[in-house]
């Protein structure tokens, strides 16, 4: 059994539904330690958070990821206990293989093998880790960032670890993402007896008028490194209960995922002004935008191109498709920053896996960038 392997099964028997951590960054910086990385725990409320960084000068590279992961949804269904860390046919299954605890063991065997073949390599490498990724994403890497920049800690190139091959560890790497930017939308009806609908005003009905006309919008064509920008519903309340009463109120989640081509406020003016025509008795509660970011070809991009293709013979593809990342809380530092990690295929999912293969290859990849750069 490799390092990377036993490694991701020590990670992922550690039960860190989000916000917990339950010890995953405490095991990797005692794995690290070792080659000269010092630890700085940084916790906020439940959220756990570490710096692990080797070395004071620069350049500086990052390899950020989560410790974290999202519920298991019903045990019953998986095939394997979720936190068994079960190796069958090659594939390793449980919550966190392939988002992210297979790349958390790459980054630590990668840097680790780094460190033993060049022991006085230039520049300095550095774990930024969180347990608070998959939650709200408030006491997490962006609270790092914020300390990082407070001292002016710069740093220069970022691997996120999040899982973005799509049939191939390698095939395909993130270079930016689209904006995010959610609401609640609460529409105000008259509530009343469903036989006397002439004496109400049902809000779901306005809802399904409105949602209809967001659905249904062209709200940009995206451009060549974006895809266009989105409308999603993820969540519609209303009702009493009853089945009697036309409610008084409707309430509808939403959330767009925005090319550079929309703005946080293009997109605002345009909803109110859907909204408007069918409805004036409502109100919007906005959310904070996560902003779109892009890292153009350069340094960084030729780098894990090349490391790619070393590895695997791969010519790997750009993309900024996808859901964020906390990638975009370090891109405002000025950073380079690309997501590499697995393939995606079974993220989130009732049994989540990875090929065993994929793990070594993707230790390596990140072992081959670490060459390209800081050599």
């Amino acid at each position: 059994m490799s390092s990377t392997l036993e490694f991701a099964r020590t990670l992922i028997r550690q039960a860190s539904v989000t916000p917990e951590d339950a010890g995953c960054q405490d095991l990797i910086a005692e794995a690290l330690q070792p080659a000269g990385f010092k630890p700085e725990f940084l916790t906020y409320g439940e959220v756990r958070n570490v710096w692990l960084r080797r070395g004071q000068v620069h350049p500086l590279l990052v390899f950020a990821g989560h410790t974290d992961v999202v519920p298991t949804g019903p045990i019953e269904k998986w095939h394997h206990p979720p936190f068994d860390a079960v190796v069958q046919d090659n594939i390793l299954h449980g919550r966190g293989a392939a988002d992210m605890k297979g790349s958390l063991a790459a980054m630590v065997t990668g840097c680790l093998q780094f460190v033993a073949n060049h022991p006085d390599h230039r520049g300095s490498i550095a774990l930024l880790l969180t347990s608070d990724e998959e939650g709200p994403a408030v006491n997490g890497t962006v609270k790092v960032v914020e300390v990082l920049c407070n001292r002016k800690e710069i740093i220069d190139w970022c691997i996120v670890g999040e899982p973005t091959s799509r049939e191939q560890t390698g095939d395909v790497i993130k270079n930016g993402r689209r904006g995010s930017l959610g609401g609640k939308l609460t529409i105000h009806g008259v509530q009343g007896h469903v036989a006397y609908p002439h004496l109400a005003d049902n809000p779901i009905h306005r809802a399904a008028d409105i949602v209809t006309r967001l659905a249904t919008q062209t709200w940009d064509e995206g451009n060549e490194f974006f895809p266009p920008t989105t409308f999603q519903v993820s969540n519609l309340n209303s009702g009493t209960g009853a089945t009697n009463v036309i409610p008084g109120q409707a309430e509808i989640d939403f959330n767009f995922r925005y090319s550079p081509e929309s703005t946080v406020e293009s997109i605002k003016k345009r909803v109110n002004a859907l909204c408007q025509q069918v409805w004036t008795n409502y109100e919007i509660d906005w959310s904070k935008p996560n902003l779109p970011f892009q890292t153009q070809s350069g340094e960084l991009v030729d780098a894990v191109s090349a490391a790619i293709y070393a590895v695997t013979g791969l010519t790997t593809e750009l993309s900024t498709e996808g859901g964020t990342s906390d990638g975009r809380f370090i891109a405002t530092t000025g950073a380079q920053v690309i997501e590499l990690g697995p393939v995606n295929r079974t993220i989130h999912q009732i049994d989540e896996q990875v090929a065993v293969a994929d793990l070594d290859k993707l230790a390596s990849i990140y072992q081959k960038l670490l060459e390209n750069l800081l050599l």
